[in-house]
Order: C-alpha cells, then structure tokens, then sequence
C-alpha cells in the first residue's frame, strides 16, 4: 500500500494520455499471486511497437519471479569484482529496452519481487516516467533481528518475520530467502535511542555460536563475550557481493520516477549508469510504514557513475541504507601505455569497477595526474575499443599530449560528468555518508536535513588512489540545510572536502568554487567543515551544539 504522501499525488498523473494500454489486457490481475514477469515483459513490448505513451497499472500487488526473467550479462559499475563474482550475467525481471516516450503509470501499485533479481532495468531507453507505485521484495536480502535478551553466556535474538533462518545439524544459524542464503555477511548495528547506524561484530558472534530456536522467531545463542550486544538494538545483516542491482537506468536519456516507495533494494541500490538527464522526484527509499524494518537498501539508493545533463532529486526520503544514500561521480582510468601517436592504452582499476563503456566518439577528456589530481590538458576520442574487460584501447582525433607520463597519469571523460540538484530531501539511518559528489559542473545542494549520518553528511573526494572516483569540482552551493547530529559515530567533520592527492599545490587547489552558506549545524562537537586543497567560502552558517 501507498504512503499517504504518494497516495495523495495520483491524481496529478492519472489524467487521460493519447494512446494508453492497460495491464489487465495482457493476462493478468492484481492480488492473483501469478507471476507477472512474462504479462509485463509482453505489455512492454506492445508499447514499443505500437508507440504508446503510458502504460497503466490497476491498483493491488504484482508479484514476479526469476524463473521467467531474461538473463543479460551487464557491467555495473562499483558492485563486485571478478573474484568476488565472475559472472555478470544480471537477472532482469522488468526490462524496457529501446522504448521512447513511456510512461508506467501504477496508480498505486505495489510490485513485489521474489528471489535475487534485478528488479526494474532501463537500457538504451528515452524519456521514460515511472510513477505512483511501490517497489518491495518479499524476502529482503538484508536480514535483521533485536537483541531481546542479554544474559551470562547467552543472548536471545528475536527476528523479523522476514528475516526467514534455518538450524544446521551443527545447531549454527543461517540467514535464508527464496533460492539463497547469505554466505559473505556484514553487519550494521542499529542502536534506537541514539537514532544512529554503526558498524557491528556481534553477527560473527552469533553465526559461529551454537543456536536454539525457542520460539517461532526468537532464536537463543550460546556467546562468551555478551558485553558487545545492548537490549534493543537492531541487527541489519547483508551479503556484501554486489550480484544484482536494485534498479539499473543504463545509457538511457530522459529518465523520472515520480511518487516512488521503493522499500527494499538488493546489491547495491539504483544505479544510473551513463545516462543524461535523471530524476528523482518525491521517491521514498524507506522501509514500508508498519514494517518494523530498518534496511532499505544493502548498499547505496542512488548511484551516478558517469551521468550527464541534469541530475535531480527532489523532496525525497532516504533511511536505511548500508552505505551512501546518494553518489555521484565518474571513474579515472590509468593511461598504461602509450600505444602510438593517438593511441592510449587504458586500465579501470578498482576491481569492483570494469568491463563498462566509458567513452564514445567525440568526448572531451581531460588528462590527469595521480599525484597532484590537477588536469594536464585535454583531448577529443575518435574511437574506444575493448582489449578485454579490464583495459580499453582509447584513439584520440589529435596526437596524445606530449607531457602524458603512464602510470603516473589518468584520463577523466568531461564530457559524461552532470549537474547536480539535490533539494528538499531528507537523510537518516546510515552507517556511512549522506552525499558524495564529485563533478565538474554545478553543483547545488539545498534546503535538505541530514539527520545523525554515520559519517560526514557530504563528503567531496576525488581520488586516484582508491575508488577511483572522479573528478575536481568547480561550482558547489551548499545552502539552508539542516544538519542534525553529523556525525553520530566519531569526531569527523561534518562535510569533508578531502581528495586523496598526494602532493598539495596551495596556488591550484584541486577543488574549487565551493559556497557553504546560510546552514544550520546541530553538531556534538563535531568540526563543520574539514577542508584540503580546496577553495571554499563559508558565511551565514548557525552552529549549535548538542548533548548526547
């Protein structure tokens, strides 16, 4: 069901259209409990052949399951290395594909997906609308359970009825769903009095511990070292490989979700993935109301990796996410070698992060060095060609420039770097960051609340040492936010501005342009703002301190 937020916009977008088709007409009802992979994937296409412009949903639950979903190997950036997960064959339940001009109208809508899936893919797709429905799984991947009871070599955990488990013959646990179980486990504790998310040991406790389940949800452990868990905190626990991806918007243009509940994410969240022009307006990444559930996502809600035009979320809610609810940045890959005159040979080189297309004819790079994170010069691709997933031959239309040392330097594609807006929006409950951005056009993040994140609210990096993220920034506002509490776990900042360059030039800072103003700071001590290589101006901000 609806929150009352979305419930109350439907009649905004439920207005006539010019050529509308219905999913009833295509074998299948809400509330049936029919798997409604295949109706959907044949209304979809029908909408692409005859140019319909809206797809609508009779309100009630539709459920899907991997069995009829199409299989698709895709390289999505910051989800799993080869070791971790050698295939990348993704399983696609919702696919538009080549469509133009779509809207998907749920008109209250909850979509319900079984087993490990990809749930909702946007490939190669133009000017498409998803609006007023529900996304949710009904087996979470993230499992999670409250410490109930704390005694001398034992504590009693009670599980949400979601969060299914099973006894083995050696009377140890295991965290169960619809077709897996989580074998690479993390752990983010969740402490209900503090209201703050926080790296947590106590699951590897309990995992190697002999188990006893003494009620239809309530499990005893035998533990020697109970001091670690507190009555009433909450266990979120995950499988840390990235195998699928909650939604994948990818070499699309054009792209909106409006009204939105997304419940639960498996892997890694919402990526966009090299495409222009995306939105996010009144989305809702937060546990169902009335679920009694902490996790929303196993890793971010939202992520841009080497997106364009306009990207923009607006008045939307993020809670309980296991890693940052919004990133937004490129990727820098290293020059390896310099081939011939116009020839680079290129490597990705953070192995969660390869095998995807990161440059096409005509885009303007900038040369960049590893050390001091400052562009070089600049360039214009005439070709890209695959080596094999890790490395890319990159053939530039002029000779490469002269002072290009390899190894010490990387290339950043300009032209696939967005403008941000990020306003009105609420962060709570992460272990991790609220915000990290990393793009050289502007860049406004304002009248957002940013409610005790684990770590600093918003992070600017950079680096090409690490992530691998790019790139220098050169207009930011940061302006009217309300940042409450940041952050509740250590002394951080509570907006960083902190690439990873390792030789710092006062007179050409890496990052630029920065305004931080008219803010409130409710902070626990906390310093507001640490500052390297940067050029920032600060002015109009209230700082509050508060008592814990």
């Amino acid at each position: 069901m609806l929150a009352p937020a979305i419930a109350s916009l439907l009649l905004v977008s439920c207005g006539s259209h010019k050529s509308v088709l219905y999913i009833t007409d295509f074998n299948i009802s809400p509330d049936s409990g029919a798997d409604a992979t295949v109706p959907f994937r044949k209304a979809l296409e029908k909408c692409r052949k005859s140019g319909a412009d809206t797809l609508k949903l009779a309100p009630g639950r539709y459920d899907f399951w991997p069995d009829n979903a199409l299989r698709r190997e895709i390289f999505v950036s910051n989800t799993s290395s080869e070791e971790e997960c050698p295939s990348k064959v993704k399983t696609l339940a919702l696919l538009l594909e080549d469509q133009n001009g779509l809207v998907i109208d749920g008109c209250g809508a909850e979509l319900i997906f079984h087993g490990k899936q990809t749930m909702l893919s946007i490939i190669h797709s133009r000017n498409i609308t998803i609006e007023n429905l529900d996304i949710d799984c009904l087996r979470p991947c993230g499992s999670e359970m409250v410490v109930e009871k704390v005694e001398p070599g034992c504590v009693t955990m009670r599980f949400k009825p979601d969060s299914w488990f099973e006894i083995d013959a050696n009377g140890q646990i295991e965290l169960v769903g619809e077709g897996w179980k989580t074998v690479h486990s993390h752990c983010i504790e969740y402490d209900p009095v503090a209201d703050c998310m926080s790296y947590s040991d106590c699951w590897d406790s309990l995992h190697d511990a002999r188990a006893e389940q003494v009620d239809e949800h309530v499990v005893r452990f035998d533990v020697k070292d109970t001091g670690i868990f507190t009555v009433g905190n909450t266990l979120t626990v995950r499988d840390h490989y990235r195998d699928e991806v909650g939604i994948l918007n990818l070499e699309s243009e054009g792209v909106t979700f409006r009204n939105v509940g997304i419940r639960y994410m498996h892997a890694i969240g919402a990526v966009s993935q090299f495409s222009k022009d995306v939105t996010y307006d009144h989305v809702f990444c937060e546990p169902k109301e009335g679920s009694g559930r902490i996790l929303a996502s196993s890793a971010d809600f939202l992520h841009f990796s080497g997106c364009a035009g306009k990207v923009r979320v607006l008045d939307c809610r993020f809670s309980g996410a296991q890693d940052d609810p919004i990133n937004v940045h490129g990727t820098y890959l290293k020059i390896v070698e310099k081939v011939s005159p116009r020839e680079l040979r290129l490597r990705f080189m953070h192995d969660q992060t390869y095998g995807m297309r990161a440059f096409w004819k005509g885009d303007t790079v900038s040369f960049v060095n590893s050390a001091t994170l400052l562009a070089k010069s600049l360039g214009v691709v005439s070709d890209m060609q695959f080596l094999d997933p890790k490395e890319v031959l990159l053939t530039l239309e002029e000779d490469v420039p002269g002072d290009i040392v390899p190894e010490e330097d990387f290339v950043e594609n300009l032209t696939w770097t967005p403008e941000v807006e990020i306003r009105g929006c609420r962060f709570t409950r992460t272990s991790t960051r609220g915000t990290l951005v990393t793009t050289p056009r502007k860049v406004v993040i304002e009248d957002n609340e940013y409610i005790r994140t684990g770590m600093h609210a918003i992070l600017i990096s950079g680096d090409a040492s690490g992530w691998y993220e790019s790139g220098a920034v050169k207009d930011v506002t940061i302006r009217g936010n309300r940042f409450t509490g940041c952050p509740c776990n250590g002394r951080d900042a509570v907006i960083s501005i902190s690439p990873t360059n390792r030789i710092v030039d006062p007179q050409h800072p890496v990052h630029t342009g920065i305004v931080i103003e008219n803010n409130c700071f409710e902070t626990y001590g906390n310093p507001v703002l640490f500052s390297k290589s940067a050029e920032v101006r600060m002015e109009n901000n209230e700082i509050r301190t508060l008592t814990r």
